[in-house]
């Protein structure tokens, strides 16, 4: 099983936080491997929303990477899967005060399955990634 998690805190009150992260129209921002990103369906941030993305894949590709929202909790906890590409893992958002701004971490989780487990280093290398953006998105929303 690959997975990868990283935590950073931001000076920004825990509503800003969720909402930044709710929303998939906000990625671009601070995730750098996204290529365009369009809500499909639902409503945003909300449970049952799909959003339709590409992202930066091996070779200068673009890849297929949409995603649903299957738990929302206000000012506290988003939970997504991957629904399309060659790698489907799970994330979770969990977003909590430290009195003086946020503390937000994000974790991401993938069983891979038949011939996938031969590309387990690569998606291990791409979900560290991921997780890395945090420093992104905290400089992102600090420079607000």
């Amino acid at each position: 099983m690959a997975s990868a998690s990283n935590s950073v805190e931001i000076n920004r009150p825990v509503a800003d936080v969720y909402a930044v992260v709710a929303d998939g129209l906000n990625n671009p921002k601070w995730r750098s491997a996204v290529v365009d990103i369009q809500l499909a369906s639902g409503t945003a941030g909300q449970v049952g929303a799909i959003y339709k993305q590409s992202i930066k894949g091996p070779f200068g590709s673009k890849v297929a990477g949409d995603y649903r929202i299957v738990e929302a909790v206000p000012n506290s906890r988003i939970k997504f899967e991957v629904i399309t590409g060659p790698a489907r893992p799970v994330g979770l958002f969990e977003i909590t005060s430290t009195g003086t701004g946020s503390a937000l971490r994000f974790s991401l989780a993938y069983e891979p399955k038949g011939l996938m487990r031969l590309m387990d280093g690569m998606i291990q290398k791409a979900m560290n990634g991921e997780v890395q953006n945090l420093s992104a998105l905290k400089a992102v929303m600090e420079a607000r």
